[in-house]
């Protein structure tokens, strides 16, 4: 695929680092680093483009890595602790387990940011870069970051599961007390759902909709049936295969887009949860005018981002920055 000029976006972020969307009081900053780390944010990008130029899959991984972070007790890096003797962690949730990716990403970024500003960078931070680099290599979503989130100490396997990660099955109402819970507005909830425009779902995910909807109907009748066959060909029923894995998006896998949106109006959206976007009078007025006009959806995509971002982060002397994202100092 074909990816933006490498030195144009260093001078581009170099020249938004300065730009803010006002969205919260939270006691962030924009440019957190230059003082103390001034490289911090460019090491970020150069390894972030380096990585989605070898695989652009990992793209989609590192939004959802922020995503699931910032879900589970706030943006504070703690899913990406590794589990201890008698201590599982996030990771070990099923949620997480054999899902998330773009580990190896943060490690790499983290260890060349400790080699010039040791123990300065949160590793909370560099998710939050990483995610908003990954939007604009793959969708020319620009926006700033506020930086100066700390680090938590604690990771517990339970926790995602516990009304904080979003399953794929949720109704729409599931989802709007979730993303309320989190201080995100409806309007958030249905605009970051774009993100799945790139990015993959195990067939497990959604086979229910395939051959065991309800008692009725053995497929979801809400499900494009020209659609429906073409998952079967991917996700057979039954599997030898747990890991099978389709694309969120069959149309532009590698672009974040606003094809997920045009999707759903063609009843084409993988998972339940995307398909509940289809079924308020609201949600499907947000749905229309996002399928309509991509550059209203990136633009607010890239504010819900940032709102995402100060979910419950950790200032000044709390937590810590952590040497090694993935063990506590």
């Amino acid at each position: 695929m074909k990816m933006p000029n490498l030195a144009f976006c260093f001078v581009f972020f170099l020249a938004i680092s300065m730009m803010s969307i006002t969205v919260s009081s939270a006691p962030l900053q924009v440019g957190f680093y230059k003082p103390t780390c001034p490289s911090a944010e460019v090491i970020v990008r150069k390894g972030v483009y380096k990585a989605l130029y070898q695989n652009p899959g990992l793209g989609a991984g590192l939004i959802r890595l922020h995503f699931h972070d910032c879900f589970v007790r706030g943006c504070d890096a703690s899913v990406l602790i590794d589990s201890t003797p008698g201590n599982p962690s996030e990771k070990e949730s099923i949620t997480n387990a054999n899902s998330l990716r773009g580990f190896e990403v943060i490690d790499a970024v983290k260890a060349e940011i400790e080699a010039v500003c040791p123990e300065t960078v949160s590793c909370a931070d560099v998710i939050a870069f990483a995610a908003r680099d990954s939007a604009y290599i793959l969708g020319g979503i620009n926006y700033a970051v506020s930086a100066g989130r700390r680090d938590g100490r604690v990771s517990h396997k339970d926790e995602p599961t516990q009304n904080n990660i979003p399953a794929p099955s949720f109704n729409l109402q599931q989802l709007q007390d979730n993303f309320g819970r989190k201080g995100l507005s409806l309007d958030d909830m249905v605009t970051l759902s774009g993100a799945h425009s790139i990015g993959r779902a195990h067939c497990a995910a959604f086979s229910n909709r395939l051959y065991s909807f309800n008692a009725t109907n053995p497929q979801d009748p809400s499900l494009d049936p020209a659609f429906a066959t073409i998952l079967k060909t991917k996700c057979p029923s039954p599997t030898n295969n747990p890991n099978a894995t389709v694309p969120l998006d069959f149309t532009t896998t590698y672009r974040l887009d606003n094809k997920y949106y045009q999707n759903l109006q063609y009843s084409r959206g993988l998972l339940t949860s995307d398909e509940s976007l289809m079924t308020s009078a609201s949600t499907v007025a947000t749905v229309s005018n996002f399928a309509r006009q991509g550059e209203v959806w990136s633009n607010k995509f890239a504010g819900a981002m940032v709102r995402m971002g100060l979910i419950d982060v950790l200032t000044g002397s709390d937590g810590e920055i952590r040497k090694n994202c993935r063990v506590i100092n």
